[in-house]
């Protein structure tokens, strides 16, 4: 596996003098890597260290072995793209034998154990299967401090955490937190009393937490909260909620928000949902975890997206788009079928889809209403699965309705699955 040592060396505090490894030879994600370092009579060390007769210094080979320690910590899924390595202690280091020009220096690290933001490894330096040194090493993983473009204007009470980078021409307001490892991309406008979790990329251009359209809206101490890893594309528009609908916007974790997509006030989205560009959602709308809301769509206020629902793009959504279903249309929104695709894809067992299809059955195909429907389903022996309950549930207490309009015969076409 190839790995950039640039660009992971640069980011290893005093570092000196220079790259003391020249190629990986073998690597095991997070666990060992060996890497050499050719020793040449060249080195800017040799020159007085000693006159004569040229040794390779101790602690350089301790850096040597830091090195490879941190391609092998910094490479690590726990570690983001803005964590810096510091050595924090040498433990137990023992040096056996000179390294002299001409030595080809092996550098060989395992991982031992990651507790509180330190590291500990297990180093050991070889010349032709001799060793040279060996020693235990703790090194620290810190997040790198804020990195705030020279444009941006950022309130010196905002508080942004560390490894944030904030581009140019960005405005930050008084009243926001921004958690860790963050990017906050150019022309991007942040502002009420908004907070957003660690891992968070904001692209170029977007609006976050700003006024919400609503005329009710007198400027109180209204909140939007974002959870951790999401990502808000282009030119997405999220408002802050109002005292009449709660006093916040959630979102949860790991969401995609693709260009253009506009949250309004008071809306709840939970997560691993996905929004297509120019998505568009009312006010107080509720979309629920792993939904997917295609491109150009939009869903009335005070309307719910089921978990796991998928709404096709360019879709009116005026009542509860049904879970686990495909939900296309604007003259009106029909329910077609199950997603199926969507449901196999995140792991959906045979048994739990063939329940949740013949669920449906009843609701869409059928020549009972919805209530004889739903009666049906509790009373169906078959239909044990937590998920056909929660499907009955969601319909019980919908309060605009849900949409099980099934598609007419003439008008029914191939849709696409998520």
């Amino acid at each position: 596996m190839a790995l950039d040592l640039s660009s992971l060396l640069d980011r290893l505090s005093h570092r000196y003098p220079s790259l003391l490894i020249d190629a990986v030879t073998s690597y095991v994600p997070g666990e060992r890597v060996v890497a050499v370092k050719n020793v040449t009579v060249s080195e800017e060390f040799f020159q007085g260290h000693f006159p004569g007769s040229p040794l390779m210094p101790g602690v350089l080979m301790i850096e040597a072995l830091t090195q490879a320690a941190a391609l092998l910590l910094l490479d690590r899924p726990e570690s983001s793209g803005r964590t810096i390595a510091h050595l924090r202690s040498v433990n137990h280091a023992k040096f056996r034998r000179q390294v002299v020009p001409g030595d080809r220096l092996t550098l060989d690290v395992s991982f031992l154990r990651a507790r509180a933001g330190l590291a500990r490894v297990r180093a050991a330096a070889y010349v032709a299967e001799q060793t040279v040194a060996e020693a235990e090493l703790v090194l620290a993983l810190d997040a790198s401090p804020p990195m705030v473009h020279p444009s941006a204007v950022v309130h010196p009470s905002a508080v942004i955490g560390e490894g944030t980078t904030i581009g140019p021409f960005c405005t930050i307001g008084p009243e926001v937190t921004v958690g860790r490892n963050c990017e906050i991309g150019a022309s991007t406008v942040i502002e009420g009393w908004t907070s957003i979790g660690d891992g968070t990329r904001i692209f170029p251009m977007a609006s976050i937490g700003l006024a919400p359209q609503d005329l009710k809206y007198k400027g109180e101490r209204t909140r939007l909260e974002i959870g951790c890893d999401n990502v808000f594309r282009e030119f997405v528009t999220i408002n802050r909620g109002t005292a009449g609908g709660g006093g916040a916007t959630r979102i949860g974790d790991r969401n995609l928000f693709m260009a253009y997509v506009h949250v309004a006030h008071d809306c709840h989205i939970g997560n691993h949902t996905i929004f297509g560009p120019h998505a568009t959602l009312g006010g107080h709308t509720a979309v629920e975890d792993y939904a997917s809301v295609s491109a150009g769509s939009a869903v009335h206020q005070f309307c719910r997206v089921g978990r796991h629902a998928f709404v096709g793009g360019y879709s009116v959504v005026t009542k509860d788009a049904m879970p686990y279903a495909r939900t296309v249309g604007s003259r009106p929104a029909r329910t077609f079928g199950l997603n199926t695709i969507g449901l196999e894809r995140r792991g959906f067992t045979a048994d739990t889809i063939s329940q949740l299809k013949r669920a449906y059955r009843y609701l869409l195909q059928s020549k009972l209403n919805t209530s004889r429907a739903l009666g049906q389903i509790e009373r169906d022996p078959a239909l044990t699965a937590p998920e056909v309950q929660y499907l009955v549930a969601f319909i019980r207490s919908s309060q605009r309705g849900v949409i099980l309009r099934r598609p007419a015969r003439r008008s029914e076409e191939p849709v696409a699955e998520e």
